[in-house]
């Protein structure tokens, strides 16, 4: 029989009581508090030392950089270009005046000079392109001690390099292990919890502990990646029978409003972890999941969101409808389906502070994993969630010009540029129906002033 030495031994009882006290510590100050929706505070002070510890970093490189003649900052394209809201009309008449004493009034033909407004407008997206920037993380002008998050930042003394790597060692030896417990122990919890209360008998009970199964495994993951999360507007919170609309800019999404109140999630259906998720999670309340096959017919994801939302007893439904991850700089082309049916629209703005890690999925660039873990090593994911007012479809109001009034509504609260390009250039090629757009307009400038100025 193997027999432990005196030594060994000791190692084992320090390991085991050391092991002992963190999963104490962890069911204490994180499960528990999770499990009730209450907080000790430790996040946001966390969260202030890291502005005092960053900010100090900051102002030791400048004066670093300045005393070595370093650039510390790339030169920022924005702002260099300046674009006057002008139309397309209104700028070439301003060309043609500048070249000759002709106008575009009275010389409705094509002028060579027209194409340098095509020309300028080319080059100005090519030096300042507002749609593929995007599509890629936003770059900070301060130091987060995160080398990922600014490449620009250079050596600059002893200290600093000391502080970046203990910071390491805290962000991969201490949260890493400590998050990856808690969101294993969170998505356990879920697919046991919702398995379990799928074998429950319909009512109000199964209702109940359904949402608060959901709510509690939501929080434990939140607290998995260190969320520090402001709500604001409580009171206009989705309720059943509506649809939830919010901009994407993560994965991580979901949790962060599903943390916070009671959804039903859309999606397709998937194989593996997410596959064995989605089962247990549909047991214990109405979800919608598609086939692969079901997903590219319109007509029967309407049909099965307006069967949904119909149901007043049923929980709203959670959808962004730029069907793509953005950088949390803008908004982008909402997709009309989830503004067709006809149902109450809840919209939410949710805004990511970058200083302490950012939360956009360059899934082009990073598979899931990748992610997942480029998340669990930032220092923390900071945000603010707003819940706006109600939104329903007016009489003389279409689909689209419906989700953007909300797309628009969305963009102004949470402070993003309200773009109205379509988020699948993210993969795919500029339609043609674009570009053929630009040149219908000149060509109706031209061709519109010569009928203007035949019937005079």
């Amino acid at each position: 029989m193997f027999l432990l030495l005196p030594f060994d031994s000791l190692i084992v009882n320090l390991l085991g009581i050391s092991l002992t006290v963190l999963f104490t510590l962890l069911l204490v100050f994180i499960i528990v508090p999770a499990i009730f929706g209450v907080s000790f505070g430790i996040r946001k002070l966390y969260m202030k030392t890291l502005l005092k510890i960053f900010a100090w970093a900051t102002l030791r490189m400048e004066r670093g950089a300045k005393e070595k003649n370093h650039q510390l900052y790339k030169p920022y394209t924005n702002g260099i270009i300046a674009k006057d809201p002008t139309s397309l009309e209104e700028e070439i008449k301003e060309i043609r005046r500048s070249g000759s004493s002709k106008a575009l009034d009275n010389t409705p033909e094509f002028e060579l000079s027209d194409i340098f407004y095509f020309c300028r407008k080319g080059m100005e997206t090519i030096m300042d392109d507002e749609v593929t920037k995007r599509f890629s993380a936003e770059e900070l002008e301060s130091w987060n001690l995160l080398s990922r998050t600014n490449y620009n930042f250079q050596y600059i003394s002893l200290r600093l390099t000391v502080l970046w790597g203990l910071g390491v060692l805290i962000r991969y030896c201490f949260l890493l292990p400590l998050r990856i417990a808690l969101a294993f122990t969170g998505i356990s919890l879920l697919v046991v919890g919702t398995t379990v209360v799928g074998y429950l008998p319909n009512g109000r009970f199964k209702e109940f502990m359904s949402k608060h199964v959901h709510l509690m495994c939501y929080r434990i993951c939140v607290r998995a990646l260190t969320a520090i999360i402001t709500y604001h507007d409580r009171e206009n919170r989705p309720r059943n029978g509506g649809i939830c609309v919010a901009n994407h800019t993560s994965p991580i999404d979901v949790i962060i409003l599903a943390s916070d109140g009671y959804y039903a999630m859309v999606g397709q259906v998937h194989g593996g972890l997410m596959g064995v998720i989605q089962r247990a999670m549909v047991k214990a309340c109405p979800h919608v999941w598609f086939e692969r096959s079901e997903v590219k017919d319109r007509h029967l994801v309407a049909k099965r969101l307006t069967e949904h939302v119909q149901d007043k007893s049923k929980l709203p439904i959670l959808i962004f409808p730029e069907g793509t991850c953005i950088n949390n700089t803008s908004v982008m082309m909402f997709k009309k389906g989830s503004f067709e049916i006809g149902a109450t629209v809840y919209p939410v703005a949710i805004k990511y502070d970058p200083q302490f890690g950012d939360a956009f999925w360059n899934s082009s660039k990073y598979g899931m994993v990748t992610y997942l873990l480029r998340m669990m090593t930032s220092w923390a994911i900071v945000c603010s969630v707003w819940y706006l007012p109600p939104m329903t479809r007016e009489a003389d109001e279409d689909a689209v010009q419906f989700a953007n009034r909300v797309k628009s509504a969305i963009a102004r609260q949470g402070g993003l540029v309200d773009l109205l390009w379509d988020g699948g250039l993210k993969r795919e090629k500029v339609k043609d129906t674009f570009k053929e757009e630009q040149q219908k307009l000149y060509s109706k400038m031209i061709v519109g002033n010569h009928e203007d100025r035949s019937r005079s």
